[in-house]
């Protein structure tokens, strides 16, 4: 017996060596992988900003409450000076009005719980911080939380569309969230500690922290300022004239900068349950016929290859047939003896095809792309369309004359206002530019790297007769919008009303308004592009279009300061004749 006591505890012994001895560290890791606890530590995504530094989106340090329902029935508290076990419905009646849900309702929750046994139970989401502090402060057991980042956007739908959102599961959804996730989007951090059985901390036990690395904060060319008057103005007009949507583009005339991008209908992204319908930015995603705004395009072309000046006379006659399909204007005229300046301020659909029937289908087409339709922006915004420019070469039937008053050829919002931009600058296009820099780590702003240039689209000659050409537009007398016109400046632009492609019906469906311009002629600060698809109130883009391009142009001239300012070159001889001229139609 003693014998085989003896070997029963040398086995013991040689156990305990083997464990203790030679295994102990894995053992011990064993053991402390049973106690220990891994928690993911969200980061910060960076910050987007206006121009000025005004919040577009931020992320806000959230909690989630969880419980463990078989430790919260152990929960005791002092009542009437005598400790006392309350259990699940003394949690739930002290956590109710911390939590803003019903005690009903939550002691509902802990009960099922409870009866499956479980001990991980959601009890809130999304709360502020403050909040579990006084919850944690009750010292109920099994209650718990979880680090979460809520995403806030503080101007709401005014910049929605342009500027997305991101999902409860930190996934962007569009715009620039999307577009800029990779300088947005930090690098979690870890917590990993000791919890006893009923889950709790062990305060002495061994833990490790790897802390969160947030996301790089990015300043956009946007002023927030403008972009909401955009945006109201905008809102306000569609539902005037019972509109389907819009757009209104602002850019900064010499730079190309984005200053403003409005989106209607809108949707709010700080409640993306209730969003519905389109939620891209429009002016990038929506691809339209500009109709006559594209007629500024086919007069450079002419201006800059020569072939007619701001005063070479134009025979319309009251209709024209080409292809073997007639060509009108919008409104019934007798013959009109006009100039070119007259062609383009009276927006003459015959006028534009006996001018720009001078040049080849390549030489219209060349000018159509070196304008930038039929291109991205070069931006990389999600979803951003490059339009519809066919070849010359596959252009059938009467599409060689319908593209040169913006027929049969199709483009963005921002694409066209881009095109206004080359003129204004004397020619030169500047690249559209959204991104105005990158935080970087001495509280500064690094530029991003861009390797797009400007470029001379146009010869400045051009660019300067075509803007005193399109000065006439907003005559009083003869012009196609009196209602663009902005008190105590000279507006260049150019009206259009486009027939609009239904693509669910299948077919033409009522119109698209637009007026594009830029202010002041005689030195250009901004170019503005307003959109409205199918009025039902209106047909015209003068009329439709053109008192949202007054407001918002007049806006942002004040908003920097620009002194009123008249002068420039034009307005030029709208007739070739003495006698003045009835206006074929206000625009088409």
């Amino acid at each position: 017996m003693f014998v085989a006591i003896a070997f029963v505890f040398s086995l013991f012994a040689a156990q305990l060596i083997k464990i203790q001895g030679l295994e102990s560290s894995g053992v011990s890791a064993a053991a402390l992988g049973e106690r220990a606890e891994k928690v993911t530590i969200p980061a910060h995504r960076g910050q987007i900003v206006d121009a000025k530094g005004t919040v577009l989106a931020n992320s806000i340090d959230r909690r989630n409450v969880t419980g463990d329902s078989l430790a919260m029935s152990q929960y005791h508290k002092t009542v009437n000076g005598k400790r006392t076990q309350v259990g699940l419905k003394g949690a739930a009646q002290d956590m109710a009005p911390l939590l803003g849900v019903p005690e009903e309702e939550l002691a509902a929750t802990l009960k099922k719980a409870f009866a499956a046994k479980s001990q991980f139970t959601y009890l809130a989401k999304d709360i502020a911080p403050t909040q579990w502090r006084s919850i944690d402060n009750l010292g109920i057991p099994g209650v718990f939380s979880e680090q979460t980042v809520r995403r806030e956007y503080p101007q709401g739908t005014s910049t929605a569309p342009l500027i997305g959102w991101v999902n409860q599961s930190s996934e962007p959804g569009g715009g620039v969230e999307q577009m800029l996730n990779s300088q947005l989007n930090g690098k979690p951090g870890l917590h990993v500690y000791e919890r006893a059985r009923d889950g709790s901390p062990i305060a002495t036990g061994d833990g490790q922290d790897v802390k969160a690395v947030p996301g790089r904060n990015v300043k956009l060319t946007i002023n927030n300022d403008m972009q909401w008057f955009a945006q109201n103005a905008l809102a306000k007009r569609v539902k005037e004239t019972d509109g389907l949507s819009g757009t209104a583009v602002v850019l900064d005339a010499k730079t190309g900068k984005l200053l403003s991008a409005a989106s209607y209908p809108s949707f709010d992204p700080n409640n993306m349950g209730s969003a519905e319908g389109f939620l891209q930015s429009r002016p990038f995603t929506e691809v339209y016929e500009p109709g006559s705004t594209s007629k500024a395009i086919t007069m450079a072309a002419a201006l800059d290859q020569g072939l007619v000046t701001e005063k070479t006379k134009v025979t319309v006659p009251n209709r024209i047939e080409r292809a073997g399909r007639p060509f009108k204007d919008s409104h019934d005229h007798g013959t009109l003896k006009l100039t070119t300046a007259g062609v383009l301020a009276q927006s003459s659909n015959i006028g534009t095809v006996l001018v720009g029937e001078k040049m080849s289908r390549k030489t219209i087409h060349t000018y159509l792309t070196d304008f930038g339709m039929g291109s991205p922006s070069g931006i990389g915004f999600p979803g951003e369309s490059r339009g519809i420019v066919a070849s010359p070469d596959s252009w059938k039937g009467d599409q060689r004359y319908t593209v040169l008053f913006g027929q049969g050829v199709a483009g963005t919002a921002v694409q066209q206002a881009s095109v206004f931009q080359a003129i204004a600058n004397g020619g030169v296009q500047q690249p559209i530019k959204l991104i105005d820099g990158y935080a970087d780590d001495n509280g500064g702003w690094t530029p991003p790297e861009d390797d797009r240039v400007a470029k001379q689209v146009i010869k400045p000659r051009t660019a300067d007769t075509l803007t005193g050409m399109m000065r006439s537009v907003t005559d009083e007398k003869y012009g196609t919008a009196t209602q663009a016109a902005v008190p105590g400046y000279t507006v260049a632009g150019k009206t259009s009303t486009a027939e609009r492609y239904d693509s669910e019906m299948k077919k033409y469906s009522g119109t698209t308004a637009s007026f594009i311009g830029y202010a002041p002629v005689a030195d250009p600060e901004f170019v503005v592009a307003v959109t409205i698809q199918r009025p039902r109130k209106g047909t015209y883009g003068g009329p439709v279009a053109g008192p949202v391009f007054s407001q918002i142009m007049g806006y942002a001239l004040r908003d920097r300061g620009v002194p009123p300012k008249k002068g420039g070159p034009g307005p030029y001889p709208l007739t070739a004749t003495a006698q003045s001229a009835k206006s074929p139609g206000r625009d088409e």
